[in-house]
């Protein structure tokens, strides 16, 4: 006699396949859930701070050699700028976030939890400008975020990053290494002129 296949006969035949007990049906889901549980963790911390680091460290390198021309197009009029001497200035740019507070992350598998700290409150970007060049940059403030160092100063160089401008310098290869979300690159040999004393005027004659 033969038996014709029918739904319910499609059913019941899944049904005593997912039973079975060397069947891997019921398995399979919670080794996929048990993934995303472990990645879920790293997805937080992603977005604590170790990209915004990296990209400030990287600006410490690529900025360099640019035009005060070409810095004032991607990053905006300075907020101060302190003349040094007939050759050197320094333009200051200053950002201060919403304050931003800190949130715990639960690690999967009873392993506990992990206390995220919230992000500074300000950072000053300070760009020492030779001969319209930059020479150097630094940042200070309060200034972290929860992963890596000067976090927080990111939209100050977002700008100029992410559309770089000609006299920019790409940051790969070596470049690359020298560059890290936790501590900046070494500050680059300044030019004579950098550090000449700014120029007196002679006292008024009567």
């Amino acid at each position: 006699m033969t038996i014709t296949p029918t739904a319910s006969t499609a059913i019941l035949v899944a049904s005593t396949a997912c039973n079975a007990p060397a069947a891997p049906c019921r398995r399979r889901p919670r080794l996929r859930i048990a993934k995303f549980g472990l990645a879920l963790p790293l997805l937080a911390l992603s977005g604590c701070g170790y990209g915004d680091s990296r990209m400030v460290h990287e600006a410490q390198i690529s900025m360099i050699g640019m035009t005060s021309n070409d810095l004032q197009a991607c990053a905006g009029p300075a907020d101060k700028v302190t003349k040094l001497n007939d050759h050197a200035e320094i333009y200051t740019y200053l950002y201060k976030p919403a304050s931003t507070g800190g949130f715990n992350v639960q690690l999967p598998l009873s392993l506990g939890g992990v206390s995220i700290g919230g992000s500074g409150t300000y950072c000053s970007a300070d760009l020492r400008v030779v001969d319209n060049h930059v020479t150097e940059l630094h940042y200070t403030g309060d200034n972290d975020k929860a992963i890596g160092d000067d976090g927080v100063c990111v939209p100050l160089i977002r700008g100029c990053m992410r559309q770089p401008e000609p006299t920019m310098q790409p940051v790969n290869g070596a470049n690359y290494d020298r560059s890290s979300a936790y501590h900046s690159p070494p500050v680059p040999a300044q030019p004579p002129a950098a550090e000449e004393p700014a120029m007196v005027p002679p006292p008024a004659t009567k």
